[in-house]
């Protein structure tokens, strides 16, 4: 049975507390959005997925409720950073399975200003990410700068050593970033920066600055996921986006055997997961047009290249430097400004990037459309860990 996504909506990703709401505000226009992208009322969603990490418990029915009070099932979904593609797949399983018709995908976070902890510090060995951590400070240390920075920052270190990886190179993929985003209204930041002024902002943890980490935010991001048959019924075939494969992975024993950053940080849930959608849909990575994928720092984003297939191993530092992963080159990466620039709000980000990517696949991104796109690919990626990939195609 196929699934669709049929209609997508998010407010613009700010920084926390720019403005005066609250998360359950943020998701009513966002989900609001969403049902009218695809010409529904709020009756005919018949189940809700809310994701969300720094709400309380049933936020997810604070946030629905804003919405209609129709009695719904709500499930509250938090699957770290994954959370918003977490929430899609549970949407989608539920079409796909013949469960529900039509059921709406909502991701929200209102966060607080400056860098995202959990590291060191009170109950720092019972975090559900301490054995990350823990293969980190064996190979590095554990220094005072934010944890996920660390972690991100070694890794970066380690490819810099193993390939030969450049600060230039990984500044390449802020500035690209950077770039693409001062077309998108709903990013957190709309300036341009040049690779010298992206390797001149303020070091979080070397070697990775400021203009290269993604900010803490502020958002909320809504998809309404539909079978074949209510799209046929209600007339939403024409804009309707298919999904085409969908895959999650989380951590198996590779991810600590090497005592390596790259591969705690999610290198190889992410190359099992593209492995898995790739099979499913019969497609490859030389089929997609457009990506959007996790840049939560940097060097992610380089890592993200290798395993999806789009170079080989230690190659994706030379790959952003040719050109090939933005406009003129052979993917466009990140059209959005991605986590570096569009924001991450941690629930609302997997979503937004299929709302990035159904805009890309209409032909309703502007400025910043894609030529000829027809297939597009999602990443994200959460520690703790679970990668998700979701393939789209129009």
């Amino acid at each position: 049975m196929k699934s669709f996504v049929a209609g997508v909506g998010m407010t613009k990703f700010e920084k926390p507390e720019s403005r005066e709401w609250q998360y359950w505000d943020m998701a009513r226009e966002a989900g609001t959005a969403a049902l009218a992208d695809a010409g529904i009322a709020y009756g005919q969603v018949e189940q809700v997925l809310a994701g969300y990490c720094f709400q309380p418990s049933t936020a997810g029915q604070r946030a629905a409720y804003g919405l209609g009070l129709t009695g719904v099932p709500v499930h509250n979904v938090n699957n770290n950073c994954a959370t918003g593609a977490s929430a899609l797949m549970l949407a989608r399983q539920l079409v796909e399975g013949g469960v529900s018709e039509c059921v709406l995908a909502l991701g929200f976070e209102k966060m607080k200003r400056g860098a995202l902890g959990g590291g060191a510090g009170d109950g720092f060995s019972t975090s559900p990410v301490a054995r990350h951590y823990s293969v980190m400070a064996a190979a590095h240390g554990f220094e005072m700068s934010p944890p996920t920075a660390q972690i991100f920052g070694n890794a970066a270190r380690e490819h810099m050593e193993l390939y030969g990886t450049t600060a230039a190179q990984l500044a390449a993929v802020g500035a690209k970033n950077h770039r693409h985003s001062v077309h998108n209204p709903r990013a957190q930041f709309q300036v341009e920066y040049g690779v010298a002024e992206v390797l001149a902002s303020k070091e979080i943890h070397r070697p990775l600055t400021k203009l290269q980490c993604s900010p803490t935010s502020d958002g909320s991001a809504a998809a309404v996921v539909v079978s074949e048959r209510f799209a046929a019924e209600h007339g939403l075939e024409e804009r309707a986006v298919e999904i085409v494969a969908q895959a999650m992975t989380t951590d198996t024993a590779e991810s600590f055997a090497s005592g390596r950053c790259i591969d705690v940080v999610g290198v190889g849930m992410t190359r099992a997961a593209a492995r898995l959608v790739y099979e499913r849909s019969g497609l490859g990575i030389e089929d997609v047009d457009v990506i959007e994928l996790h840049d939560c720092f940097s060097i992610n984003e380089l890592l993200t290249y290798e395993a999806l297939g789009m170079c080989g191993e230690g190659e994706s530092g030379k790959l952003v430097e040719s050109g090939a992963t933005t406009y003129g080159g052979r993917w466009v990466v990140n059209p959005s400004g991605g986590l570096i620039s569009k924001g991450h709000p941690l629930g609302a980000t997997g979503l937004a990037q299929v709302c990035e990517l159904v805009a890309q696949l209409r032909g309703e991104a502007g400025a910043r459309q894609v030529g000829g796109a027809g297939v597009g690919l999602a990443h994200n990626i959460g520690l703790g860990g679970a990668a998700v990939l979701t393939l789209l195609r129009r």
